[in-house]
């Protein structure tokens, strides 16, 4: 038997990938039309950004043969103006990093490093107040206090505000769950791209991949992985937290970087009906 084209293997993986995020687009009512002029203004943009000539202008007649974009919709979409930033992106980062340094900072950790509860204000030592002012001016620590509460990600008892042991599970907001899912999806994506075309893989990307498990077994698995994962990630936030200030200075400090950890399961006797094998009905 022949071996399959590489095209094919590639589509083929392609539609692996599409097919969750077809899921997600159908059930917050983002139709196959609008999809589609979604991807044709992505299509633009990546050809104009990463497929550019040196010392050439970008034409839409160029683009346009990249990608079989219509020239007339290139140059629609390069005409129309960049977003600006998202509020949602500037409230769900402000938090990210209230979180962050409370949980990396030396004066808001026991000696365990475990974070401390904060006193709202205080005349000497760390405070809740002084925290979210270590961040930013630009937001006022009340604001920044209602919305963890509202979010289940503190609790305020006896004047102290505790930050809870989950909290790096993540916003239960719906709107900063969606920022979540497109920053950490898209470098995930961004990383794994970049190694596909690389001959040496830039990026570490590594999954351990086990089947023919029972569901008991999972659990304790995924249990470990909860606990495994939990610990990495404080640890990275802390040796993050003190480069980052020992980096703010730095002229060449412009980088960024990002570090997530994920855990799927399925039971494979049941996954021909989620993936809509059976039989076909016509109408």
């Amino acid at each position: 038997m022949a071996d399959e084209p590489a095209e094919n293997v590639f589509i083929k993986g392609v539609q692996s990938v599409l097919r969750p995020l077809v899921r997600a687009l159908i059930s917050q009512g983002v139709t196959a039309p609008a999809l589609y002029r979604m991807i044709k203004r992505i299509y633009v943009e990546v050809a104009e950004q990463d497929f550019s000539l040196d010392n050439a202008r970008q034409t839409d007649s160029r683009i346009s043969m990249l990608t079989g974009v219509h020239r007339g919709d290139v140059r629609s979409f390069r005409k129309d103006d960049l977003p600006a930033v998202d509020a949602v992106q500037e409230k769900t980062t402000t938090l990210a990093s209230v979180l962050g340094r409370w949980l990396a900072g030396e004066q808001t950790r026991d000696i365990d490093g475990r974070p401390i509860p904060l006193p709202r204000t205080a005349e000497a030592g760390p405070s809740f107040d002084a925290l979210v002012r270590s961040v930013s001016t630009d937001i006022r620590p009340r604001t920044v206090l209602d919305e963890l509460l509202r979010q289940g990600l503190v609790v305020q008892e006896d004047d102290l505000i505790h930050l809870r042991a989950d909290a790096f599970l993540g916003p239960t907001d719906p709107d900063q769950k969606v920022y979540f899912f497109a920053e950490n999806l898209g470098d995930h994506i961004t990383a794994a791209v970049d190694n596909l075309l690389s001959d040496e893989p830039p990026f570490m990307e590594r999954a351990v991949f086990y089947n023919r498990l029972t569901s008991d077994s999972i659990d304790a698995l995924e249990d470990e992985a909860r606990d495994v994962a939990g610990s990495v990630l404080v640890r990275l936030n802390e040796l993050a937290h003190k480069n980052q200030e020992r980096d703010l200075d730095a002229p060449d400090g412009t980088h960024r970087f990002r570090f997530g950890v994920y855990f799927y399961r399925e039971d494979e006797a049941t996954s021909d009906t989620k993936t809509g094998a059976g039989d076909n009905e016509e109408d």
